[in-house]
């Protein structure tokens, strides 16, 4: 029997950059990116060699493919045909139909080691190790320099389907910078400099694509859940829905990196297969009320972040075929039929004046439903199960209704999306440029902060002069943050330009204070320019984050040797160190001053693997008499091996009691006992 201990951290970047705006954020939500068709758009999974039937079939806009297998694992993409020449002849059958290819990039999940932990846990741990990243970061740039050889043709790459969600999970305040990732400390040149963070990933993900392949488009990956709060299950109101979409774009934002689409999805499994393969009693079956908040929250994203949106990987089932019968590749679903077999075509231009450009359909695990006889069973009839009762078309696994429907949008005109997130009619507007650093202080104290737009309408802005001047208002007249102002010129009204006229195509700076309440925590002020009596002008998401805290504040610094055990064996001393990054010395024995090394979330399950610690849910409290501001705090305590077989993770955080937790960085003890 082993017992493996090991600690995976994610550290937040230390530099507190001005926060700018991309430079892509200066165009229009209606400007397509560059060789993308200007009409919505169907595509579907497909495998190579299939673009020349699928482009028979209807003339669809997208196919896609998923790169996956790991990095480092020996059997990643790279490896299909010899030297990364999969995505050549992915790209030139694709080109040679005219279907812009897709790739779906699957990589940090199926990476070592993180690989072999639970998903959200393995994609933090992989992204903190140097070497996968490495790794990582070679295949990347082996993708680009294949794509890059298309100059001139437009390769999308659907960069990490759900790692952005999980790791938005793991931040504090939606700020990638949070979590840590090896990025400029990987060694690979061309990244040296970037924070060895999340917004350092997104930036070395441009970065590679802007040196090798300047025709693919970089597609980042929404995941409506990684606010915590999954619309599907809680049903939330308007007002809730858009709160996680600012809380979304407030995330995408602090990658400080521009992408040129955003993937988002319904689910990935059809409804019946949810139901009765899942178990989940039918929850994944979409009403007309889904739709509704699916699309408000679309709205608001694309209007925060000005990136138009792909839904990807929309199931297959119907609920109008005999083929559907809920059995193996036959599960029903209603994606299809609510956004293509809708006469009026309503549903379809609600998505489009949200922002979307495509749909792209496949299933997301074996046994969906495949528009193509994936389980060989051929021309399928059998007993409708309620109102399904047309007879299959084709072979198809979902009785060839996808394809039918596909063929009918194309038939009768694809949907223009010229109209889609044009400006309102009005002479005021602007576009949000760069912001100061999000204040970190203490209770009752102030900062000065400064945030920067553009006028980018057709009149002057004049401070001073009524229904020309240009305030820096509170988003929804909202009074909640009054408290925190400090010389706002209202309770929902921050500041007015410092410059007295600021012409279209001129910079306005807005000034303020922020006061610091006196309970810790973080304090969001949404923020959107006004011309009183006018308008409000864009919405763009921004928003300033007050952080209160009591000075008390850490980074992970290193840790013991991994024990080897046998069962119910008490290991030796282990240890981790941090650094005290805080304003505020760390003293033992000192009550609200003593940094204790705790079981994230105050929970006492793992009490059975401590050997004298200090409480059944703190591990130990720091070994030195006191920890200076920047100096090391040691936590040392010993582990008793469970007895039986298995993996045991323990999430460990340090925490000064009676005042704050410092910072979850993602530190675990994994015990792996083995038989």
């Amino acid at each position: 029997m082993v017992v493996v201990a090991a600690v995976f951290v994610a550290t937040p970047s230390s530099a507190a950059a001005r926060i700018t705006a991309p430079p892509a954020l200066a165009r229009a939500a209606a400007d397509i990116p560059a060789g993308l068709p200007t009409t919505l758009q169907i595509g579907i999974t497909d495998e190579p060699g299939g673009a020349k039937a699928l482009h028979q079939g209807a003339p669809f806009g997208f196919r896609y493919q998923y790169l996956a297998g790991g990095v480092n694992t020996g059997g990643g993409w790279a490896t299909w045909d010899a030297n990364g020449a999969f995505v050549t002849g992915y790209v030139d059958e694709s080109v040679a139909n005219q279907i812009v290819p897709v790739f779906s990039y699957y990589m940090i999940r199926q990476s070592a080691p993180g690989n072999a932990m639970p998903e959200a846990d393995g994609d933090l741990a992989n992204l903190g190790n140097a070497a996968t990243m490495r790794a990582y970061f070679d295949d990347l740039a082996l993708f680009f320099q294949r794509a890059g050889a298309f100059a001139g043709r437009p390769v999308v790459l659907h960069v990490e389907p759900d790692l952005w969600g999980y790791v938005q999970r793991r931040t504090s305040g939606d700020d990638a910078a949070t979590v840590r990732a090896i990025v400029g400390a990987s060694g690979r040149a061309e990244l040296a400099g970037l924070p060895d963070d999340v917004s350092g990933l997104a930036r070395a993900i441009v970065a590679l694509r802007d040196r090798y392949a300047p025709n693919v488009l970089l597609g980042y990956h929404l995941s409506i859940w990684g606010t915590g709060d999954d619309p599907i299950s809680s049903k939330p109101s308007d007002a809730r829905i858009d709160q996680l979409a600012a809380s979304a774009a407030a995330f995408y934002r602090s990658l400080r990196a521009s992408f040129d689409l955003s993937f988002a999805e319904f689910s990935d499994r059809d409804a019946a297969f949810k139901q009765f393969v899942g178990g989940d009693g039918g929850a994944s079956w979409w009403a007309a009320a889904d739709y509704a908040r699916n699309v408000r929250f679309l709205t608001d994203f694309v209007a925060a972040t000005q990136r138009w949106i792909v839904m990807w990987q929309i199931p297959l089932g119907n609920t109008r075929m005999r083929a559907m019968n809920n059995t193996w590749g036959h599960y029903q679903d209603n994606h299809v039929e609510w956004l293509l077999d809708d006469p009026s075509r309503a549903h379809l231009r609600d998505y489009v004046n949200a922002g979307v450009i495509a749909f792209l359909f496949g299933g997301g695990a074996g046994g969906t439903t495949c528009a193509c006889d994936a389980t060989h069973d051929g021309v399928t009839d059998p007993a409708p199960i309620g109102g399904n009762v047309m007879p299959s078309l084709s072979a198809d696994d979902d009785g060839g209704f996808f394809r039918q429907k596909a063929k009918d949008y194309y038939g009768a005109g694809a949907l223009a999306l010229s109209s889609a997130g044009a400006p309102a009619p009005s002479s005021f507007h602007a576009r949000w440029l760069d912001q100061s650093p999000y204040p970190r202080i203490g209770p009752g104290d102030t900062a000065d902060l400064t945030v920067r737009f553009v006028n980018t309408g057709t009149v002057t802005w004049q401070r001073g002069v009524s229904g020309e001047q240009v305030n820096l208002g509170v988003s929804g007249d909202s009074t909640a943050r009054a408290a925190l102002g400090a010389g706002w010129l209202a309770a929902n009204r921050v500041a007015t330009t410092t410059e007295q006229s600021v012409p279209p195509g001129a910079t306005a700076t807005f000034s303020f204070s922020v006061r610091a309440p006196s309970q810790p925590g973080a304090y969001v002020i949404p923020l959107r320019p006004v011309a009183d009596g006018v308008t409000w002008l864009e919405d763009y998401g921004v928003f300033v984050r007050v952080d209160v805290d009591l000075g008390f504040h850490s980074r992970w610094v290193s840790q013991s040797a991994f024990p080897t055990l046998r069962p119910n064996e008490v290991s030796g001393d282990l240890f981790v160190t941090f650094r005290n990054t805080g304003t505020r010395e760390w003293v033992r024995g000192a009550p609200a001053q003593q940094a204790n090394l705790g079981v994230t979330g105050d929970s006492t399950a793992w009490s059975g693997l401590g050997v004298g610690w200090y409480s059944p849910n703190r591990v130990a409290a720091q070994q030195e008499a006191s920890v200076a501001i920047g100096q090391t705090g040691t936590f040392t305590f010993r582990v008793r091996a469970p007895a039986a077989p298995g993996t045991y993770l323990l999430p460990l955080r340090p925490v000064v009691d009676g005042t704050a937790w410092m910072e979850d960085e993602g530190v675990w003890l994994r015990v792996t006992v083995a038989p």
